[in-house]
């Protein structure tokens, strides 16, 4: 089934490349994957066709992370596995773009000089530009320190026909001690409300049905902008825009920060029909000094009157969280404040992250007080083991409920199932028979795991 084409501007006017395979391999979050669309939108509108593999593939684009130190393991393992894949044949391209080559810039280029052009966030727009040159004049790197253009200067192939990021917001403008992204991807820049609402109608047109708004802290986004008129925060007016869109079945957004998160805001999620009844407010420590030392701006207790809020609010609220796991000076006492919240807190699921140090990061500095790997092991498989039974309870509340189910693809390991999501977020499985990609199902759910639901139509 063809991939989805999403066109905002034509980047070249006559196709210089017409036959060649593409691939994209990306790492990372969903920011890295939305990028990954536009490049391959821009390959794409250069005349290159995509291939299914890395093998099949005359120009391979490497999306890459930095958020975690196994990241660059991985970048620089995987780069050295490609030398023999460049070698087999002399007119194959390797790109390399993304938040470790924004932060490395020319280590990037010194531990893999085969790359043939090493480009950073901030302008991604560039890369057919620079392939050509690479041509021309060899092995190119082009890293700059500004954003040169805001997303919807490129064209878009996304990989699912009915669900699509929609980029309102680039960078961040808090200052986490754990966290590479201010240096990566820069200052908060939030995109004029007129443009996000015709990207989402264009893509309701080609076929969408639901949209994730995205951004690095999307509940502050329109600071910039100095729009007047309005007494709502900017993301809520921004919400009830959206939900007008006629065709739009759906409305979701990742990530927020709690500490910016309005009532205004959590009122609108529930009394907006598309909008999904679903919150991530990532609360990272449970303890007050660690939440301190990370500098999340919140502490343990105005953390849980905002999460409390939003369960007062929104009905049948679902919510997720990010944990770091072993955080420098983080003590027994400090994990078991952690643990109290998750159990207070009853999260639908939570994502689990062992602390890495990131140079470029304050937290890279505390040397002094990184925990041990057991320790942090050990620790992290507690954590998981609560939040599993906790999932698991969470989960068997929908079972004997009508929900309305988007389905969105097949599932992975047999044809005999489709799967997609409800309102909140939950991974749905429903038999195949007599069911389409891109509908919009009421369904029944029948079988709870702490993972997935099982579904049948009604």
């Amino acid at each position: 089934m063809k991939a989805a084409i999403e066109l905002n501007k034509t980047p070249r006017a006559k196709p210089s490349r017409s036959g060649l395979n593409y691939f994209v391999k990306t790492f990372g979050c969903q920011m890295n994957e939305h990028d990954s669309e536009r490049i391959a939108g821009l390959f794409e509108y250069d005349g290159m066709l995509k291939a299914n593999s890395l093998e099949q593939a005359d120009v391979l684009f490497i999306n890459t992370c930095t958020i975690r130190e196994n990241a660059d393991d991985k970048l620089y393992g995987t780069l050295g596995q490609l030398k023999k894949w460049k070698s087999e044949n002399s007119n194959r391209k390797l790109l390399v773009g993304g938040c470790a080559a924004q932060k490395d810039k020319e280590l990037v280029r010194e531990r893999a000089p085969w790359v043939d052009v090493v480009i950073g966030t901030h302008n991604l727009t560039n890369i057919v530009n620079l392939l050509n040159q690479s041509e021309d004049w060899g092995p190119i790197t082009e890293v700059i320190d500004e954003i040169e253009s805001l997303p919807t200067d490129a064209p878009s192939i996304r990989e699912s026909e009915v669900s699509a990021w929609l980029t309102i917001q680039i960078g961040c403008n808090n200052s986490c001690t754990f966290c590479i992204v201010p240096s990566v991807r820069g200052p908060e820049i939030s995109r004029r409300p007129s443009d996000i609402v015709n990207e989402a109608t264009a893509m309701i047109d080609s076929g969408v049905k639901e949209i994730t708004l995205l951004g690095q802290n999307v509940n502050s986004y329109g600071r910039d902008l100095k729009i007047n008129g309005s007494s709502k925060p900017y993301f809520t007016e921004l919400l009830t825009e959206l939900n007008n869109v006629e065709g739009l079945k759906r409305i979701r957004f990742t990530s927020p920060h709690p500490k910016d998160f309005k009532p205004e805001t959590l009122i609108a999620v529930n009394d907006l029909d598309k909008v999904a009844n679903q919150i991530h407010m990532p609360l990272q420590s449970g303890s007050n000094k660690i939440l301190r030392k990370m500098q999340r701006g919140y502490t343990q207790e105005k953390f849980l009157e905002k999460l409390n809020l939003a369960k007062d609010t929104i009905e049948d609220v679902s919510l997720t969280t990010d944990i770091i796991v072993g955080f420098p000076g983080e003590t027994d006492v400090d994990f078991e404040e952690t643990l109290k919240v998750i159990k207070e807190s009853q999260f639908d699921a939570v994502y689990m992250f062992k602390f890495s140090p990131r140079p470029g990061t304050t937290a890279n500095t505390m040397d002094d007080d990184f925990i041990e790997k057991e320790v942090i092991d050990s620790r992290f498989m507690k954590l998981k083991e609560i939040q599993t039974e906790i999932s698991h309870v969470r989960y068997k509340r929908f079972i004997g409920t009508d929900q309305k189910l988007l389905v969105e693809k097949y599932s992975k390991k047999t044809n005999t199932f489709m799967s997609g999501k409800i309102d909140g977020g939950q991974t749905v499985h429903i038999p195949s028979q007599d069911v389409s990609i891109g509908d919009f199902l009421d369904v029944r759910i029948i079988e709870a795991t702490p993972f997935a639901l099982t579904a049948e139509i009604i």
